[in-house]
């Protein structure tokens, strides 16, 4: 089992690296066959002057010798110097907005597991009754509503005209409103992913064997039944941290927070086309590696799963 299972995660760790080349490659070829260059969107400048910056950043190298140096610069973390920021490692600015985006994303992600759980659980233990039907509601109209009207929303009543929270991230409290605004779309789907879980696992006989021999109802609950319907909210948990972390990139412009999300959006303003392809890279490789351990923990959680 121990074997079996090493080789499961030695094969997806494999597809992981394997996907994250062919993002890099993809994204670099891509950029590349940009007919302009980062530089023609500046000031006026000789071309003597233009053909001396290209040099500095590599770009006067054949495309293939510049995938191959980009690539071994990528493997040291090292994703070159920004066009748009002059002065500054691409790294550098990414570090910087990663941890107000990842600070969002790690709250959005744990409210909305936690609210989602515990409501899909509630519904499903009061199936047909009115709070059963109140979350059902609810929940529906959430997910139908994207992140970023439903942060367009938050700022218009509870920014503007209550003026309970900031609208500028920067300022105290002023992450609240992006992180419940990222929140509510996987929350609402989380609920509904319990509930249906839930309701499955209670009509289970293991369940039912437990009850008739007196275990106690909140040891069912909470040791049998909510244990086991967990599986399809850690199967989801990957995928969600990718639309939390790509859904940020317009809530965060919606309240200014200076990540990831801000810092992608400019650098396709002023042509910065390491900072894109690193903003880029950074993100999918997120993504990636969190679909990686949701695919590792689930197995861990359930070990009936065949691994082949």
């Amino acid at each position: 089992m121990n074997a079996k299972f090493a080789m499961y995660v030695l094969k997806r760790l494999g597809m992981a690296i394997l996907t994250i080349f062919l993002v890099i490659f993809i994204t670099f070829f891509v950029m590349h066959a940009i007919p302009a260059s980062p530089f023609s969107s500046e000031k006026a400048k000789s071309d003597a002057t233009i053909a001396a910056l290209e040099a500095k950043y590599g770009f006067d190298k054949p495309v293939p010798v510049q995938f191959v140096n980009y690539l071994w610069n990528v493997l040291h973390f090292d994703f070159g110097l920004s066009t748009g920021w002059v002065g500054n490692t691409v790294f550098e600015l990414i570090s910087g907005g990663f941890k107000y985006s990842a600070t969002i994303g790690f709250c959005a992600a744990m409210l909305a597991i936690t609210l989602g759980v515990v409501l899909g659980a509630v519904a499903a233990l009061n199936r047909g009754k009115w709070i059963d039907k109140l979350i059902q509601v609810l929940t529906t109209a959430l997910v139908s509503m994207p992140s970023f009207v439903i942060a367009t929303i938050f700022l218009l009543v509870f920014g503007l005209k209550l003026k309970w929270f900031p609208t500028m991230a920067t300022q105290p409290g002023g992450l609240l409103l992006p992180i419940f605004s990222l929140s509510l779309y996987p929350m609402a789907y989380i609920t509904r992913l319990e509930r249906s879980s839930m309701l499955d696992v209670l009509g289970q006989d293991y369940i039912r064997t437990a009850r008739a021999k007196g275990v106690a109802g909140w040891k069912v609950i909470f040791k049998h039944a909510l244990k086991n319907a967990l599986n399809p909210v850690i199967t989801y948990a990957g995928p969600m941290m990718a639309g939390i972390l790509t859904g940020s990139m317009v809530v965060e412009n919606i309240f200014s927070v200076p990540g990831l999300g801000r810092l992608f959006v400019n650098s396709m303003l002023r042509t910065d086309y390491m900072m894109i392809m690193g903003v880029t890279i950074f993100l999918a490789t997120l993504i990636i590696l969190m679909n990686f351990l949701s695919d590792v923990l689930y197995k861990v959680m359930d070990p009936r799963i065949d691994l082949s």
